[in-house]
């Protein structure tokens, strides 16, 4: 994707905590040199250090692509909202003259496949298993899969994501001044629709990482500026 350098993530820290608050993307696999298109398969997923883990019916198209080619792209894209042209603009400005966009917070995790199955790896889905519940539902009691639902689990497949470049665009606004972005916010409390206040939140979060106005970086992006390798 196309990352402008406003829109640049602020480091690791910040689309990391954008990934885990967001553990629903689409896993796309380009398969090999015959397929058309890619297989796209959206999916819950958790990320642990460099490494994102998941599970699919063993009847997922996907598979037969990661056999032709272990590359697989993961993107999470969410707290979007839609900002109208009347938006863009503050004091006596022409509203006719406003243009509207979108603000949306987006990552993506390029990376290499490994598939596990529980008849040629006894024991190496249900670890993946156990990872996600430990994730999503810590605090809840649950039975064993392996030991409660062996038959089950025999009908999915685990995916491990060794995570080899991560690209993460932050779009709030970070192409206009403070005082119009804070109208914006302004503007997305009052409407409060889906999306609204987080994406607020970030606008206002990605004003207080600002360095004071002047002092700018005056230097081209690098690739750490929009994508970063993790080391």
């Amino acid at each position: 994707m196309f990352i402008a350098p406003v829109d640049a993530t602020l480091g690791e820290t910040e689309w990391r905590l954008f990934v885990e608050a967001h553990p629903f993307g689409h896993l796309i696999a380009p398969g090999g040199p015959a397929r058309d298109l890619p297989v796209v398969v959206p999916t819950q997923f958790v990320l642990e250090g460099d490494t994102v883990w998941l599970h699919l019916v063993r009847a997922n198209p996907v598979f037969e692509a990661l056999t032709e080619d272990p590359r697989v792209l993961l993107s999470i894209a969410d707290d979007w909202a839609f900002i109208p042209s009347s938006w863009k603009v503050v004091g006596d400005e022409d509203p006719s003259l406003g243009i509207p966009t979108t603000y949306y917070g987006a990552v993506q995790l390029v990376g290499s496949a490994t598939v596990h199955d529980e008849r040629t790896s006894p024991g190496s889905v249900a670890a993946i298993l156990r990872r996600q519940l430990a994730a999503f539902q810590p605090a809840e009691e649950v039975a064993d899969p392996a030991e409660s639902h062996a038959t089950r689990v025999l009908g999915i497949l685990g995916i491990e994501i060794a995570v080899q470049q991560v690209s993460a665009k932050f779009k709030y606004g970070g192409n206009v001044d403070p005082r119009h972005r804070r109208a914006v916010v302004e503007r997305l409390r009052a409407r409060d629709g889906a999306g609204d206040v987080a994406a607020a939140a970030h606008v206002l979060r990605r004003l207080q990482a600002e360095p004071a106005a002047g002092s700018r970086d005056p230097r081209p992006p690098t690739i750490l500026d929009g994508e970063a390798g993790l080391a």
